[in-house]
């Protein structure tokens, strides 16, 4: 079994085709969207972590580059600094993978790695600079 966070960038003439579908009914891939960012008769991206055994794996990633999809393995990692960290929890509330989570009742800030996504979006609203992504 592989599993592996990855980002498929899509060219305009590729946005309206099937390709997730096919990952899935054709290779038996499990798919997990992250993030993306796809618009009609525009470029596109998607971040997702894609899994499954690894003969369907490998030929799901070769019919991914056939197709013309670019396949590049998620990369960058967001290091938060705890001792930075103001404990305001607006980095919190912009993280849609729940890696930046605020606990009950102590109201204290934490990271948990495993969940990230890299999307950037806690660098955009950390007044600290308590978070930085290094690739």
């Amino acid at each position: 079994m592989i599993a592996n966070k990855i980002v498929l960038r899509f060219s305009s003439s590729l946005v309206e085709q099937a390709i997730i579908y096919h990952l899935v009914k054709d290779f038996d891939l499990v798919i997990n969207i992250l993030k993306a960012d796809i618009n009609p008769h525009k470029e596109g991206y998607v971040v997702l972590e894609l899994s499954g055994d690894s003969e369907n794996y490998n030929r799901g990633l070769e019919y991914l580059k056939n197709v013309g999809v670019v396949v590049e393995p998620l990369s960058g990692t967001i290091v938060w600094n705890s001792e930075r960290c103001l404990q305001c929890g607006a980095c919190t509330t912009f993280c849609p993978a729940g890696a930046l989570y605020m606990t009950e009742p102590d109201r204290k800030v934490h990271f948990d790695g495993s969940k990230c996504i890299v999307c950037e979006s806690c660098l955009l609203v950390c007044m600290a600079r308590a978070v930085e992504v290094r690739f």
